[in-house]
This record gives structure tokens, sequence and C-alpha cells, in this order.
């Protein structure tokens, strides 16, 4: 656990929930993208602009925050304030409709009735993790910003993408507001585990057996959601 705090207290606690695989199915910023796309189909055109990038991606230097820009920037830069908010607004019930863990609500539910402070924390960007934490009823969140010029979504990144070890410098940024209190995090992959090797207890989603090894030495319950 780290440099934090410790012994804490058993309630209310701290949890910290990642949001692709964890709560949603799969990847939310590819069908976030995508179905913006499709009801604007000259968008699609931004895919072929972005292969260059995604080709980058896997010869060279693999990052995964350069690589998340690329597609903004590509499928929908230039797109107003206004226009992303509508979509964001027309998406985030079809995903909590279609395309989240029913056993993924139902632990949010679990905690937010205990009383305990969730944030979600994600990789993903901040066009639609405000909004939809909002929706699930999390108390605050954690992602990383993308640019705008005036009015207009130019899509780069402006602080380091909430990823691998950023997540543990973003958990260390907000334990001390809670000092004393348990740290709860769940996530479903290798890149969650700098930040959950500081909590108290870990839950991992639908783990492989690479995550399972890598995680043997955590206070862990493996979970298989459906």
């Amino acid at each position: 656990m780290d440099d934090l705090e410790y012994p804490r207290e058993p309630a209310p606690r701290l949890v910290f929930f990642d949001l692709d695989g964890t709560i949603s199915r799969r990847d939310t910023l590819i069908s976030y993208v995508a179905g913006y796309a499709l009801r604007r189909p000259w968008r699609l055109l931004g895919f072929l602009r972005f292969l260059p990038s995604l080709i980058a991606y896997f010869v060279a230097h693999r990052d995964r925050g350069r690589l998340k820009a690329a597609l903004i920037r590509a499928v929908l830069g230039g797109a107003t304030r206004a226009e992303i908010n509508a979509w964001t607004t027309d998406y985030i019930p079809g995903l909590l409709q279609r395309g989240v863990f029913a056993e993924a609500m139902l632990a949010i539910n679990r905690h937010r009735e205990a009383g305990d402070h969730l944030i979600l924390m994600s990789a993903t960007v901040d066009l639609y993790v405000p909004e939809l934490a909002r929706a699930l009823g999390f108390d605050e969140y954690l992602c990383t910003p993308v640019a705008w010029r005036d009015d207009r979504l130019e899509g780069s990144l402006t602080a380091p993408n909430v990823r691998d070890e950023e997540k543990a410098r973003q958990l260390k940024r907000v334990a001390p507001r809670f000092a004393g209190r348990r740290i709860v995090g769940y996530g479903n992959s290798l890149p969650d585990l700098p930040h959950l090797r500081l909590v108290d207890q870990v839950f991992l989603i639908n783990p492989g057996k690479r995550l399972r090894n890598a995680a043997k030495d955590l206070p862990v319950e493996f979970k298989i959601w459906i």
C-alpha cells in the first residue's frame, strides 16, 4: 500500500472505479467517436486520416495518449461544443441501457448506500466522462482533458493520459482529502495495477490468467461480471 496513511478506518470508504471493461463492457471512446461519426457520415472519412497514427502506434512509439488525441482530432476535430454536448446527451442513456455490467451498477449502488465516496477514474476523455459520472451517481471524477480552440474541439490532450502510473499519481493526490478512510479500487487490466497497489481492497473484473498472476500479491477478489 505504498506510502499512504495506514491503518485506516473500515467505513465510510473511498472507492475508485475504472470505467472501460470495469463498468462498461467495452471501450467507450471508440463507441463514442464512432457513434458521432455515424450520425454525420462524412466524418467517417476521419478514420482514414487516423490510420497513419494507428500504424505508428504499433510500429514505433506506442503512446496511448498520442493515439487517443489523434483519433479525436481526425474524427471529431472542429465539432462545436453544442454538437458534442448534444451527442453526449444522446450517448449516455444508450450506454447505460446496453453497454454496462448490471453487476457494476449494483456495486456502485451498494457503495453509495453505504455512504462511501465514489470516484470514477478513467483514462478516457472529458467529453463525456463528467456527464456519465453524474448519471451513475459518482461524487467526483478524474479523466483525461482535451483541448478546445474557441468553441470548437481541437482534440489534443491538455494533461497526462490518466492511465498506468498517472492513475497512481491521481490517487495519491486525492487520498489526503480523505485521511483515515480505507480505500477500495475496481479495475480490469494490467494498467490498473499501479494505483490498485495503493488500496486496501481490490476487485478485478473478468481477469485473465496474466492479470490474476500479476495481482496475486494484492488484497484482491476476482469477479466475473456478464
